[in-house]
Parts: structure tokens; C-alpha cells; sequence
């Protein structure tokens, strides 16, 4: 290649750098999928895109339902939010089976290190008698971390600090001050053991709470059952009622108006619920 090529070469290269350098910046930054956590914590391990697919399945199934109902196209809505909701609901009771898992797994940990044994051998013993992922994760990262030269206290803080579980980091984080301190195998089975504990007590506490609001939860979900059933009765017995909901305001106002109020009054309580056991 002559000299003359080469400059034309690289001239045309900054040139086409030039031109493209301005665009790559002006690119939106990729954000992550709303729903990808909550489909991890909930077991999904398809692709994004099928999920997604789910989704577009159920906007067209509201669609074809309000289509044959009479009701407003903005009906698809709820089937835009359904799958989001299902999907948050099942991460929810995953995540409340994987906080009884790690109070397990910190306990079966407590007895090795009461026996002598070390806490990355303790930890290892107790990931390995889990049968939780969502348990298990955290420590398994951690102790990934520690068997690639990471030092075990850095390690434990590491995946304390990627961990979305509160009970899961408090536990991460004192083991970690319990490594830092070089605490011999009987004191570190102590600080474990007081891990443990606090993380039992907050799970009778949940689940009390769980119990005094059970009554209430029922209540409103009745409630919320029993307005459309009155509001269908009397469809159906008053005439000038029937007539009203029919007509275009009323399928285009007042019947989504009343769904819309429904559903807020149930998301309402059940996140004074959730406030509470946080």
C-alpha cells in the first residue's frame, strides 16, 4: 500500500469517526426491564422476549374481551398490568419461603461453627442443605467470590450490598464484622446464633401480623366482590340502571372509574400490609 493510500486510508477512518462519534453519544443509555428481577426472584429463566410475548398475548385477549363486551379499548390496559401483577405476586411469595430458608441456613451454619468448624466450611455445609435458590444465592455468590482470592469479610459485604433481602444483608454484614474481628469459631457461632434469632423473631412477628390481618384482607376482597355483584343485581332488577351502565358514559366513565377503585382500594391494603411487615 503506497503512502498516498494509507493517508486516504486514515483519513476517511477519522472522518467516519467523526461522523459517528456524535450519534453514539446522543444514544439513550439501556436501562433494565422493569419486571427482570421480579421474574428472577419468581423462578422465570425464559427469555425476556417471551415474556414480553406473554404480555402482547394478554393486551389481545382484553381487547377481544372488550371488544365482544362493548367496553372501551382502554380495557387493554389490564392486560398490559395483569401479567406484572402475577408475576410481583408470585416474586412475593418466593421471597417470604427464601426468609424462612435463610433463618435455616444461618441456623444449620451456627451448628458447625459450634462444633469447630470454620465459617467459610460452616457456610459451605448450610448452602449445601438448602434447597432454596433464592436463600441460597447471596452466600453462594459470596463464597464464589471468596474462593476466587477475594477476602471472605470483602466477599460477605459484596454480596450484602448486591442483595435486595434486608434480612438477607443484616445477616451478610455481621458475618462480615464477625470476619473482620477474627472472632474464634465458638464466638463466631454466637454472633450467628444472635443473627438467627433476631431474623425468628421478626418471622413470628410477620407472621402475627399476618394473622391479626387476615380478617381484614378478607373483608376487603369480600367487599370488593360484593359491589360488582350488587351493582349486576341491580342491572338487572332496576331497568333505568341497566340503561345508564350501558349506555356510552357508563362504559366509558363510570364502569372503568368504579374497576379503577376497586383494584386501588385492594393495592392500598395490601400495601399497609407489606408497609407493616417491612
Amino acid at each position: 500500500m503506497s503512502i498516498a493510500a494509507a493517508g486516504a486510508l486514515a483519513v476517511a477512518l477519522a472522518v467516519t469517526c467523526a461522523l459517528v462519534s456524535p450519534i453514539e453519544g446522543l444514544r439513550m443509555p439501556r436501562s433494565e426491564h422493569p419486571d427482570a428481577r421480579t421474574l428472577t426472584a419468581a423462578g422465570w429463566r425464559r427469555p425476556l422476549w417471551q415474556w414480553e410475548g406473554i404480555r402482547a398475548a394478554c393486551i389481545l385477549v382484553a381487547l377481544l374481551l372488550a371488544s365482544a363486551l362493548a367496553l372501551p379499548p382502554l380495557a387493554g390496559v389490564a392486560g398490559l398490568v395483569a401479567p406484572s401483577v402475577v408475576i410481583r405476586l408470585r416474586a412475593d411469595a418466593a421471597a417470604r419461603r427464601a426468609r424462612v430458608a435463610t433463618t435455616r441456613l444461618l441456623r444449620a451454619a451456627e451448628a458447625v461453627l459450634r462444633s469447630g468448624g470454620a465459617l467459610p466450611e460452616a457456610l459451605r455445609r448450610a448452602v449445601d442443605a438448602s434447597e432454596d435458590p433464592l436463600a441460597r444465592r447471596p452466600f453462594v455468590d459470596a463464597l464464589r467470590a471468596f474462593d476466587l482470592g477475594a477476602p471472605l469479610d470483602e466477599a460477605l459485604r459484596s454480596s450484602a450490598a448486591a442483595t435486595r433481602d434486608r434480612r438477607a444483608r443484616m445477616a451478610l454484614e455481621t458475618l462480615a464484622i464477625g470476619v473482620a474481628l477474627r472472632l474464634p469459631g465458638d464466638r463466631a457461632g454466637l454472633l450467628v446464633a444472635a443473627v438467627t434469632d433476631r431474623l425468628a423473631f421478626e418471622e413470628r412477628l410477620d407472621e402475627e401480623v399476618r394473622a391479626r390481618t387476615s380478617g381484614l384482607r378478607s373483608q376487603v376482597l369480600l367487599l370488593a366482590a360484593l359491589v360488582p355483584g350488587i351493582a349486576a343485581y341491580l342491572a338487572v332488577t332496576v331497568p333505568s340502571l341497566g340503561v345508564t351502565l350501558s349506555a356510552p358514559f357508563g362504559r366509558t366513565i363510570l364502569v372503568p372509574a368504579a374497576i379503577a377503585l376497586e383494584l386501588l382500594g385492594i393495592v392500598a391494603s395490601r400495601r399497609a400490609v407489606e408497609g407493616v411487615l417491612r
